[in-house]
């Protein structure tokens, strides 16, 4: 960095990096218009060698004036000039780096002074030649200003920084001239178009060149003449807006011209305006206020008819609000229903994958029967044969027969414990297939007579109906009815109850069971005088509490209906009765 002083005296920071270009131009030729690669990074830095970035020319070696001439083997090979980061050849020669670097570029490069071909790998950098070219002693770059200085090379850079005749931009920024450090003082003073100045008028700083335009447009304080040609010969700026409003030569209105007076002359002659016209003014104002009037009244009629109309208006108004409302509430429950549909379809499909692969194994299984039945007819087939050929052979056909009895036995006891299984992923199937997830169940009981038959004769006294559920991770549930009664029904009503069952999801579920639970008997007839009965469940019953078994004591009506009723309106259609229980879902809360 280097110093100098502006006009009002204050220290100015000149940084050497601004003056590159004097530091160059002047030293060197005109730059190639293509510079080949530089075949050390430029990240190898020259403050290792002491020398700093802007120091160096540009191209080729140092081109500074030297107090005694330096020896030859200082010297580039290449332009003659001394060396700049001097690079040795595997051959002994020393080149500057960019000499170098523009040999290497071209194709099958050589030695130009002994013709010997240059690998780039076998060139180095001669640190010790380097040290003693910076130690050799030159004249200031700025010589040809005057300065007489004489320094080693290594030096320049820290000499420039405070050298009074090296020459610097000013220091403003703005001025693009150039001059040496030691007139910038004067430069700032007086010479400088940019330097700052005071408006004589308003005391605002700024730089010189805005000065005028700051006079000329901006400057409160700045005199300017009245463009109405008053007796004020001048005044400042800032008060000719609120001189224009009591200027005698100023061109004014009729204060009166909202009412109708055309009247438009100087402010001095207004006063006369005024005083000569005054009737006509007031008769203006009263035909103005006159029309007013009537348009006054005219706006009363109109807002009395409108006001005619409000209390209908209003009615009317009311009724749209509450059509409204009950539009939200349909549109609430609506939505609601829509939330619940889509569980419940949720649900269903996940519920309907376990079925798909359910009714899989059920069809392998199927096969697999199928399979074995057909191997059970090959191997009776066979053993009828071996009968009617062992009747008249020998031991050996006795002991083959007995082993394939073996083998038929083993396969019937096989046959059998396929057609339990069967029999059981049929009832599985059939309860995944029926099974209602919204708490509600409508269940079908057919051979209606055969059954009662069977619950007169102690055969089978009561029905379990399908599991059903509040939810798909609910409260499992079923339902018990017993066609011939039970306990004060026996023998002469239809008993039903409602069973909580042990589900899967039972520790997530509130207890004990508080669900309003509804009975259903349906009327298949076209009356559907359907007969119902509805309980609350007793939080202190054991019905209703956890189950701890695979289900709870069974809790309804032993009374539900009387047979005769049952057997004489239109509940029985053919040999079928439907039975529904429904459990109300709206208070659970979501799992």
């Amino acid at each position: 960095m280097s110093a100098g002083r502006s006009a009002d005296g204050r220290e100015v920071q000149i940084p050497l990096q601004q003056a590159a270009p004097s530091l160059i131009s002047p030293l060197s030729a005109a730059p190639p218009s293509h510079r080949p690669a530089n075949l050390w990074p430029s990240s190898e830095p020259t403050a290792q060698q002491g020398v700093p970035a802007g120091f160096l020319p540009l191209h080729g070696g140092f081109r500074d004036h030297f107090v005694e001439t330096p020896e030859a083997k200082y010297c580039c090979e290449a332009c003659r000039l001394v060396l700049c980061q001097p690079r040795q050849t595997e051959c002994g020669h020393r080149f500057c780096n960019s000499c170098i670097c523009d040999i290497l570029s071209r194709p099958n490069p050589v030695c130009p002074a002994d013709m010997e071909p240059l690998f780039r790998d076998k060139i180095f950098k001669d640190v010790c030649c380097h040290r003693e070219i910076m130690s050799l002693k030159v004249y200031c770059r700025s010589e040809a200003n005057g300065c007489q200085e004489q320094m080693s090379l290594q030096q320049i850079p820290d000499h420039l920084n405070v050298c009074p005749f090296f020459e610097v931009p000013c220091p403003l920024g703005k001025c693009k001239e150039r001059m040496m450090r030691k007139e910038i003082p004067d430069h700032l003073s007086w010479k400088c178009k940019h330097r700052e100045t005071t408006c004589e008028f308003c005391s605002t700083k700024m730089p010189l060149t805005d000065l005028q335009k700051h006079k000329d447009t901006v400057c409160p304080a700045f005199p300017v003449m009245c463009p109405n040609h008053c007796s004020f010969a001048s005044l400042p700026r800032s008060e000719l807006s609120g001189h224009q409003h009591d200027c005698p030569k100023a061109q004014v209105s009729c204060q009166f011209h909202r009412y109708g007076c055309t009247f438009k002359g100087l402010n001095q002659d207004m006063r006369q305006h005024e005083s000569t016209f005054a009737a006509e003014h007031l008769k203006m104002m009263a035909n103005r206020n006159l029309s007013i009037e009537n348009k006054v009244e005219d706006v009363k009629g109109e807002l009395m008819e409108r006001y005619k109309v409000l209390p209908a208006l209003s009615s009317r108004l009311s009724e749209l609000e509450n059509q409204n409302e009950d539009l939200r509430e349909k549109n609430r429950q609506m939505e609601q229903k829509l939330a619940t549909m889509q569980k419940l379809m949720s649900s269903h499909s996940e519920k309907l994958l376990e079925v798909e692969l359910e009714l899989h194994s059920l069809r392998l299984l199927r096969d697999e029967v199928e399979s074995l039945r057909g191997t059970l007819e090959s191997v009776r087939t066979r053993l009828a044969a071996l009968e009617q050929g062992g009747r008249g052979g020998s031991g050996s056909t006795t002991h083959t027969l007995a082993s394939l009895e073996t083998q038929l036995n083993r396969h019937d006891d096989m046959l059998s414990v396929h057609e339990i299984r069967l029999a059981d992923m049929d009832l599985r199937f059939q309860v995944l297939e029926t099974a209602s997830y919204n708490g509600t169940l409508i269940w079908k009981i057919r051979d209606y007579k055969r059954r009662k038959q069977d619950a007169v004769a102690a055969k089978t006294l009561s029905l379990y109906s399908q599991p059903f559920y509040t939810g798909y991770f609910g409260y499992k549930m079923c339902a018990r009815v017993y066609l011939n009664g039970d306990g004060m029904g026996k023998g002469t009503h239809l008993s039903l109850f409602f069973v909580v069952m042990r589900g899967e999801y039972d520790a997530l579920l509130p207890w004990p069971f508080k669900q309003k639970v509804t009975l259903m008997l349906m009327d298949q007839g076209p009356s559907r005088k359907h007969l119902g009965d509805a309980f609350k469940p007793d939080p202190n019953s054991s019905s209703f509490r956890r189950p701890v078994a695979e289900m709870n004591i069974a809790s309804g009506c032993p009374l539900f209906v009387s047979q005769t009723v049952l057997e004489t309106g239109t509940y029985i259609k053919d040999d079928t009765i439907f039975i529904k229980v429904t459990v109300d879902t709206s208070d659970l809360p979501d799992l």
